[in-house]
């Protein structure tokens, strides 16, 4: 796409890669740069810096924003540890990762918010989401339950650390994050998505030398690893989907480097390094229990701060001149810069193909569906045809592939397909008359009925207030809650959902699709016999027959527009 006059989104934008993919869109004149970091103080030293860098882009070209894009709004700019030991928060951070999706919650995640002030042509993400997240080290939250339990402690304090842990799960966390994401970009209009994600290893094997700890490698670097590949499939998924953004996934192999070299205080999370001293007199014999920590001064500050020459990496820290030169020596992690990665994502943004693309990667990658599984696929459904008649069956549903409502707009076209025959008596049939029939067919046949609500499909008579139904039901689904509250739109969501729904207006809905199914092939031009058209007449059989398969196959690809982007 042409970036020029479009607006572009920089998540991440203080970091490395994102000051370089800053600089480089600079050349493709864009309206403005919204530029993120999770600071307030880097998100507008990244603006002051590049507003000095280009002063002729005018005053508010270069737009700072700052928070955790991870959470709710009203929590972005708090630390995680202030999150996760106050109980109210963590219920917030909680409810809004397990509980469903729904509008409140995505409306109030800090994401969505600033995804719908801005509305981004181009959003380029630069965060590393999985070290955010997979750094949480659910190891440690894990270890803290077991010893607490092992304590048998009881109360506020079991209550705190099992929390913490829920706080801490990887895939609740990064699912929903995807899932606000593709909804934000989808509310926004945002036309092209580009992550900028990690291998988690640099590149490196599971021989990897640089590690977390003596274990090697480290289970908490194989979480990152193990969380961004997470990330790059659930991207590839967004990526066929047809109402997302463009997708696109950059996916460095190796160091990046470098911000700057310098000499002056080395600083470890933002503190600088305080020396201490052991004198030989004051070591401590080894004996008994060894402390990692010591309550008492072994070592004395020396009142200095360490300092030497380094050289800064951005979001993977500082390093000295020997941790660099072994990272980053041929056979090792090696490296890559930052202005090359920004060269291959604005050159991924105007449609160029860099080969760089995991995304497109995977497309070119995976087995898709094949010519001889298409062929043989007739010859399986005619056996299956044949089986029926054998056996004197219709083999319509048995509620395990899902959703439930699979199960119940199949059952709903088969009591269609039995009360009716074909598409053409059903539209001249009324809805209170086609209510009453299959009410009738539902009341008068007693094996078919089992068949339905033993799958756990229930059966909504056209009162609308009596249910049908087996001792377990697959909507609404169990999740530890066993009631609910009966209200006219709890029973709308439900039969939605997971009821075959014999009232009127669910009648008028399947009229209604039917119309539009015949519509759609007014406009085949007579005689036109070309592979243009999919859903011809002869795929219909004229509409002499009610192929309830066919029908919900429409029906999930059209109606609720969940076709398949790519073959």
């Amino acid at each position: 796409m042409v970036i020029n006059t479009k607006t572009v989104l920089v998540l991440g934008g203080w970091g490395l890669v994102g000051s370089a993919i800053c600089r480089r869109l600079m050349d493709e004149k864009p309206k403005r740069i919204i530029l993120t970091s999770l600071k307030e103080s880097e998100a507008t030293e990244a603006c002051r810096q590049m507003q000095k860098e280009y002063p002729k882009a005018g005053k508010n070209f270069f737009v700072p924003w700052w928070g955790n894009i991870f959470v709710r709004n009203e929590l972005k700019d708090l630390n995680r540890e202030e999150v996760l030991t106050n109980a109210k928060l963590r219920a917030k951070f909680l409810d809004d990762i397990l509980e469903e999706l729904t509008l409140d919650v995505l409306e109030r995640s800090a994401l969505y918010q600033l995804l719908n002030k801005y509305k981004p042509d181009v959003v380029v993400d630069c965060i590393n989401s999985a070290t955010a997240i997979a750094y949480q080290d659910i190891f440690q939250s894990s270890r803290d339950v077991m010893q607490t339990l092992r304590a048998q402690t009881s109360g506020d304090e079991l209550r705190e650390v099992v929390e913490r842990l829920l706080c801490t799960q990887y895939t609740p966390q990064l699912i929903r994050h995807v899932q606000i994401f593709y909804r934000s970009m989808n509310h926004a209009k945002t036309n092209i998505y580009v992550k900028i994600g990690t291998s988690g290893t640099g590149g490196m094997g599971l021989n990897i030398p640089y590690t977390h700890s003596e274990e090697k490698p480290s289970r908490v670097l194989l979480s990152k690893s193990a969380v961004a590949g997470a990330h790059t499939l659930l991207l590839f998924l967004m990526g066929r989907t047809p109402d997302a953004p463009i997708t696109k996934e950059i996916k460095p192999t190796g160091a990046i480097a470098w911000k700057k070299i310098a000499y002056g205080e080395i600083a470890k999370r933002g503190k600088a390094i305080e020396l201490v001293d052991c004198l030989p007199e004051q070591g401590v014999e080894l004996k008994g229990k060894f402390q990692i920590r010591m309550n008492n001064n072994v070592a004395e500050p020396t009142g200095k701060r360490l300092k030497s020459v380094f050289i800064d990496t951005g979001e993977n820290g500082i390093f000295s001149r020997g941790e660099f030169e072994a990272i980053a020596t041929p056979g090792q992690m090696e490296f890559v810069t930052p202005e090359e990665i920004a060269e291959a994502v604005i050159y991924e943004i105007k449609g160029g193909n860099t080969g760089h693309d995991i995304i497109n990667a995977l497309d070119n990658a995976t087995l898709s569906p094949t010519y001889r599984a298409g062929f043989m696929f007739q010859g399986a459904l005619e056996k299956m045809k044949q089986l029926e008649k054998e056996h004197h069956v219709n083999s319509v549903a048995f509620e395990m592939l899902g959703p439930p409502r699979l199960s119940k707009l199949l059952h709903e076209a088969n009591l269609l397909k039995l009360a009716y025959g074909t598409v053409n008596k059903v539209l001249q049939t009324s809805g209170k008359k086609m209510s009453d029939d299959l009410t009738a067919l539902i009341q008068k046949e007693n094996e078919l009925r089992s068949e339905i609500i033993s799958i756990g499909i229930p059966i909504l008579l056209q009162d609308g207030k009596t249910l049908l139904r087996g001792h377990e039901v697959k909507i609404p689904p169990f999740r530890g809650v066993n009631e609910f509250p009966i209200t006219p739109q709890a029973i709308n969501g439900w039969s939605h959902n997971g009821w075959i729904d014999l009232r009127v207006s669910s009648m008028e809905d399947w009229k209604a699709r039917l119309v539009i199914i015949k519509k759609e092939l007014d406009i085949i031009a007579e005689g036109d016999t070309s592979s243009r058209n999919f859903r011809t007449p002869e795929y219909w059989e004229n509409f002499n027959d009610i192929d309830p398969g066919k029908i919900v196959g429409w029906i999930f690809s059209i109606e609720e527009k969940g076709l398949r982007m790519k073959s």
